[in-house]
């Protein structure tokens, strides 16, 4: 399983390092520093250099490093005499009489994520300073969350029982506590205790959901998904049951996939609290939560998105000097919710030098070090519809520049709404003392550099041409044909060196070839 545990800063420097095997010395973190903290290509977080391999998550200029090995254990322990036999031959007999183990690649990844989430709750962001502040802290708990590179208990309400930052309490307490824990540990439900009081019984619950979006200048939708969590807060008293109902028409099945007017979810994925054979039979969620704050579940809609923003983009250049922009944002919900926090990301040539905004909502500024007009709206309202009109001047430059085009990126908040459709029907909470409790539910709808709108680009806007010129071009331009056919049939043997005196035409008929093709692009391109 895991053999090594680093975390490494920007510069490449090791702030922990944890070996739980033999099989790495402390000189393997060196490799990991010159084969991607050095090398700015890297992009895949999983690197692997012969029998090695390293799995890291990057998080505020930190790197979370996991090292594993790929293992040979042979089956047979020296019982099979090998004789001579041909190299090929030994191979195959080699993999057949040996069993090869490699690491769970998720499992790994799982592991990074789950102690980011454990410092997070301990100390809050995670940055170089938390690090190197919490420095004790941060051994207790790798070591008591991974043994011998297999993950244990990474429950953050188990682990805060008995790894605190408080002062020690006496020796009577503490070995009733210490009961406590080994009961909450090797219970039915290791992630909570059942001596939990609240004043208050509250439940909340949000249900957060990120649209991946690329949408053509047209509003014709290219791709779109949903990235969604259910997140609860729960304070409750006891060891209470609750149930969880979503929405009539719930379609996870793929073999059920079909229904026009149904929420149909892809990989699902719950907490370990949730009793998986409840929702397999009528789509419910029961479960006993933890004490706070935890993930409940985790899904992904591909089908029936609806999008919150539309976004209908207009750019025309004119000439090579300017470039001027028409964008309308509309809503595509109701006049009851408003979207909030929109940000625009228009992006410009690179050779532009100012940039003429003009919009009746918002503001919309023009930042030379991005090459994009960034336009705020504070809020928009649900039926509203917000324009923006611009004129980018552009530099001269004596090769023309091709510019890409880069989608408009959007940014924005949508509060009481769910692009996949996904609603809360009911919670009920059931405890033996039965005391009344308040539930709470939230929606909430976001993008960040996810949303993307192409522009559209209608012909260029030309210059018009006197006739006069461009009948001059079109006959010199025939004239010029008339005399490089002729060269090139009547001096067919020329030579680029003189023969007997007489000068070599090929330059002639070269010169000539450059110049008929100057006066077709010329014909054909702007003045």
């Amino acid at each position: 399983m895991i053999s090594a545990f680093f975390i490494f800063n920007q510069k490449g420097e090791v702030l922990i390092s944890r070996l739980y095997r033999t099989d790495f010395k402390r000189s393997i973190a060196d490799v990991f520093r010159i084969q991607v903290v050095s090398n700015s290509d890297v992009r895949s977080p999983i690197i692997t250099l012969g029998s090695t391999s390293f799995f890291h998550v990057r998080i505020n200029n930190l790197y979370v490093v996991a090292v594993t090995k790929y293992v040979l254990y042979p089956f047979n322990n020296g019982s099979i005499r090998v004789v001579f036999v041909p190299r090929v031959l030994l191979a195959c007999i080699a993999d057949l009489l040996s069993r090869r183990t490699n690491a769970n690649a998720a499992l790994v990844f799982e592991f990074c994520y789950r102690f980011i989430n454990i410092c997070k709750s301990y100390f809050g962001k995670i940055d170089e300073e938390s690090i190197k502040n919490n420095f004790v802290l941060i051994y207790e708990l790798i070591d008591e969350i991974n043994d011998f590179g297999y993950p244990q208990n990474s429950e953050i309400d188990t682990l805060k029982t008995y790894i605190t930052t408080e002062s020690i309490v006496s020796s009577a307490i503490a070995a009733e506590e210490s009961s406590k824990i080994t009961a909450q540990a090797t219970g039915a439900t290791s992630w909570r205790r059942g001596d939990v009081k609240y004043k208050k019984n509250e439940a909340f619950v949000d249900v957060v959901e990120t649209v991946n979006l690329s949408m053509s200048a047209k509003g014709t939708v290219l791709r779109a998904d949903v990235d969604g969590h259910i997140q609860m807060r729960a304070y409750l008293s006891g060891t209470p049951e609750c149930k969880f109902g979503l929405n009539d028409k719930l379609v996870i099945d793929k073999s059920e996939k079909g229904m026009s007017d149904a929420v149909e979810l892809d990989d699902c994925r719950f907490h370990q609290c949730v009793r998986l054979n409840d929702f397999d039979a009528d789509r419910s969620i029961s479960f006993i939560p933890p004490d706070g704050e935890f993930e409940l579940m985790r899904y992904r809609a591909t089908t029936n998105v609806k999008v919150p923003l539309r976004v209908i983009p207009t750019v025309t250049e004119i000439g090579t000097t300017k470039v001027s922009y028409d964008v309308t944002v509309k809503t595509a919900f109701g006049n009851k919710l408003s979207a909030t926090n929109v940000v625009l990301r228009i992006p410009t040539p690179l050779n532009t030098t100012s940039v003429d905004c003009q919009v009746a909502t918002g503001k919309a500024k023009y930042v030379p070090a991005e090459n994009v007009v960034v336009w705020k709206i504070p809020r928009l309202q649900g039926g509203q519809e917000c324009t923006f009109s611009g004129a980018a001047e552009l530099t001269s430059t004596t090769t023309r520049q091709v510019w890409a085009r880069p989608p408009i990126d959007v940014d924005f908040q949508v509060l009481m709404f769910t692009s996949s459709g996904l609603i809360v029907r009911f919670l009920k909470v059931f405890e033996k003392s039965n005391y009344n409790s308040i539930k709470w539910v939230r929606y909430l709808t976001k993008a960040s550099g996810s949303y993307q709108i192409r522009k559209y680009t209608p012909m260029q806007a030309e210059v018009a041409t006197p006739w006069v010129i461009r009948t001059f071009r079109f006959c010199s331009t025939v004239v010029f044909m008339s005399r490089v056919s002729v060269g090139l049939f009547v001096n067919t043997g020329a030579t680029l060196a003189s023969v007997e005196g007489e000068p070599g035409r090929y330059p002639v008929i070269l010169a000539s070839l450059v110049y008929f093709a100057f006066h077709i692009t010329s014909y054909d391109s702007e003045p």
